[in-house]
């Protein structure tokens, strides 16, 4: 008995203080708590240089750190002609006391969170020091905030913002000084589909928010390129980004396996390869530059995806370069049939814009440029006899076999607008014969109307045998020029698929 009683008195003291310090504990939870609560305003105020509003904060410390708000709105700088900087519907936020004491949190929920990045202001380096300086070290290991949705504001108040929607969003380590790394998934709008993301983000610019850092990789699948009125196929994309929120570089790639345009609705095997530098106030990209590459061609693009005032959405504006490139692909890619009519080698430059609007893409894009085509051959072997033939009696030489095959040479300048494709300058070589041509094709019906001149080696009677040659003899001064064989008026009319070639009689009055 005499053994065990300082034991139990020991155990007798040691749950006495104990019962002390929780009744301490409770009672002075209610000064804790208002005490943390103040901490916690003080620190939202400091970090993000704003003034705070909020409906309702409950903060309490024993046995366990809790925090819960609604209703919370931070103006930046105290400015209230702008949205806020953060608008939470709801915060709640959980740690330990001994986790608490280490400054770490374990986790915080936001509910309804918008941020909103104001346009860059003049603001001295300096006073963006001294604010860092008075923020409250606390680390929180993690940050749920599903449903956030991050804006960025233009400089130019007529302009649109840029808008992230944000479904799923999940940060670590968040801290005033270092960077956090986030996992993040973006709905896309237009094509839709999800863009999945992780990487890091801050240490938040309390002077500047738009000089926040942000860099990461991403990848996006299965969007649908018809919501573009005049395209279709499956697009996926992967790559990496880096910069600030004002101003980020991309870099990454595409691709897309059934790229067609609607106007041929011939699927190609698409892929590009990008470097972008984005401007995160308004979206505007510049394209610096994209490869692109189907069948056995290649292009590069050069330009911008730029908002207009007073226009809304943006306009695409690409310098289009194909050096060594192939018909048939063109063809392809732009022209109704899976076989196409020529094959040869094609190279062209073209400025290329496409304004915003729900309008068919064959009927809203603008071209305007110029092509050469070498040694080309039809496919059809009844249309490559025809351009046979009319090399040879071009030439003098209407009783050559018409299966010598020889290669055609094309060349112009061309504009398309609403869907009407102009030739200006469009020639047509052969040897002993030389079309020049101006006219117009419509893309949708595929109409024909080009007027020009053939211009032959031989003279008109020479292109024949017998008895037509005997009678052209009389005409031959009609369609002659000094020092040249015979030229001929001509024109191209009716449609793609049924074209009419004849003599153009107003021209040669």
């Amino acid at each position: 008995m005499t053994s065990r009683g300082p034991a139990i008195k020991w155990g007798i003291a040691a749950a006495a203080a104990l019962l002390v310090l929780v009744a301490v504990a409770w009672i002075s939870n209610g000064a804790l708590s208002r005490w943390a609560r103040d901490r916690a305003i003080q620190g939202l105020q400091s970090k993000f240089a704003s003034d705070l509003e909020f409906k309702d904060l409950n903060v309490q410390v024993f046995p366990r750190f809790r925090l819960t708000g609604d209703e919370f709105v931070l103006h930046y700088r105290g400015r209230r002609d702008l949205p806020p900087l953060i608008h939470i519907r709801r915060v709640s936020a959980e740690a330990g006391i001994t986790a608490l004491l280490r400054g770490r949190v374990r986790r915080v929920r936001l509910e309804g969170l918008e941020v909103t990045v104001p346009p860059k202001s003049e603001r001295a380096p300096a006073e963006k020091k001294s604010n860092s300086e008075r923020i409250v070290g606390f680390v929180i290991e993690e940050i749920i905030a599903d449903g956030t949705t991050l804006k960025t504001l233009p400089k130019d108040p007529q302009k649109e913002p840029l808008e992230w929607d944000i479904r799923r969003l999940t940060l670590h380590d968040a801290g005033p000084y270092s960077p956090m790394s986030f996992h993040a998934t973006l709905t896309n709008a237009k094509p839709p589909g999800d863009i999945e993301s992780t990487g890091k983000f801050g240490p938040w610019s309390t002077g500047e928010p738009g000089d926040t850092p942000v860099q990461g990789t991403y990848i996006f699948q299965n969007a649908d390129l018809s919501v573009f009125k005049g395209i279709s196929g499956i697009l996926s994309s992967q790559g990496s980004y880096a910069g600030v929120l004002e101003r980020i570089e991309a870099q990454g790639e595409t691709d897309t396996p059934d790229f067609a345009v609607k106007v041929a609705g011939n699927p190609v095997h698409l892929t590009t390869q990008f470097h972008a530098i984005i401007d995160g106030t308004d979206g505007n990209t510049l394209l610096q530059p994209v490869t692109g590459q189907f069948g056995h061609s290649s292009l590069i693009a050069r330009g911008g995806v730029v908002g207009v005032k007073g226009v809304k959405g943006k306009t695409v504006s690409l310098d289009v370069t194909v050096e060594d490139g192939r018909l048939e692909d063109m063809l392809l890619l732009g022209v109704k049939g899976r076989n196409p009519t020529m094959t040869g080698a094609i190279a062209f430059r073209t400025k290329l814009v496409i304004p915003p609007g729900d309008v068919d893409m064959a009927k809203k894009m603008k071209l305007d440029g110029g092509f050469k085509i070498g040694s080309a051959h039809f496919s059809k072997l009844d249309l490559q006899q025809k351009v046979n033939q009319l090399s040879h009696r071009g030439q003098g030489q209407p009783k050559e076999a018409v299966t010598d095959t020889v290669a055609s040479d094309f060349a112009g300048q061309f504009k398309l607008d609403k869907g009407t494709m102009t030739f200006q300058a469009l020639s047509f070589r052969v040897p002993g014969v030389r079309v020049a041509l101006n006219g117009t094709y419509e893309l949708q019906g595929g109409d024909l109307d080009f007027h020009g001149q053939a211009k032959l080696e031989a003279k008109l009677s020479q292109t024949v045998t017998g008895f037509k040659s005997f009678l052209l003899k009389a005409v031959d001064p009609f369609f002659a020029k000094k020092d040249a064989g015979a030229v001929i008026p001509i024109k191209i009319t009716g449609t793609r698929d049924k074209p009419s070639f004849g003599l153009d009689l107003r021209a040669q009055k």
